[in-house]
């Protein structure tokens, strides 16, 4: 279950929340969609806690499999704050729950598996398991956005602008903006007006897919500055 499908993107928003309680198809059907667009940020999580990582995939998989199969979100509510917030205590309660069941079939003399602690070898490992998790959650939301944008460029027949330019709004430009005109037949100047556009349809996409996953009465510009600065 990973999220690279853009429909699954549009996903971790309170409406979606809502319409994934019930047993109907399409509550089934939102419920999958928050699970793929959550992944990496509660992969992330898990793999700060577990010393194997192929292992941490696995309780990865059984988490979204056990919100799949009964417990669904039917505890989330927006009137409690960031959907964010919420999936990050399901998790914490989640490997409570199998730390638990691992004490329990070692004091029974079973096999114990590898303990959730002290993860190493992966990319978040240095950092705390909640600074982990926000930040796979901030990573998400910028692919989302671009994801979006891609998706509004090829509506406006940009495809191939915008591929060039999108370097500008996550920050990895590696090139002069005098070769991205020679490269889209462009003068440096009207990159520049393109780039500039781009950014401003950028930030406002961004706080849209933002304020997507927060209560109305929490401030979007206060938790965009949490998740950027879990990028720093």
């Amino acid at each position: 279950m990973k999220a690279d499908d853009p429909k699954a993107f549009a996903a971790t928003r309170w409406t979606l929340v809502r319409r994934a309680s019930g047993k109907s198809t399409e509550a089934r059907d939102a419920l999958a969609e928050l699970c793929a667009a959550s992944y990496e940020p509660v992969r992330a999580f898990i793999r700060t806690w577990c010393r194997d990582n192929g292992r941490a995939d696995d309780l990865t998989q059984d988490f979204f499999a056990e919100i799949l199969g009964h417990r669904g979100v039917s505890g989330a509510n927006p009137e409690r704050g960031k959907f964010r917030t919420f999936l990050l205590g399901a998790v914490k309660h989640f490997l409570s729950r199998v730390r638990e069941k691992e004490r329990a079939r070692k004091r029974g003399g079973g096999q114990t598996p590898e303990p959730l602690d002290a993860a190493h070898d992966i990319e978040d490992s240095c950092l705390p398991p909640d600074a982990a998790f926000d930040r796979q959650w901030a990573l998400a939301l910028i692919a989302r956005t671009l994801q979006s944008l891609d998706a509004h460029a090829a509506r406006e027949g940009k495809t191939a602008q915008f591929a060039v330019l999108r370097d500008w709004l996550s920050g990895e430009a590696s090139k002069p903006q005098s070769a991205a005109a020679a490269e889209l037949g462009m003068t440096e100047a009207a990159v520049k007006v393109a780039v500039h556009r781009w950014r401003l349809r950028f930030r406002s996409e961004l706080r849209r897919e933002l304020e997507a996953t927060l209560d109305s009465s929490e401030s979007a510009d206060a938790e965009l500055r949490h998740l950027l600065a879990s990028l720093s």
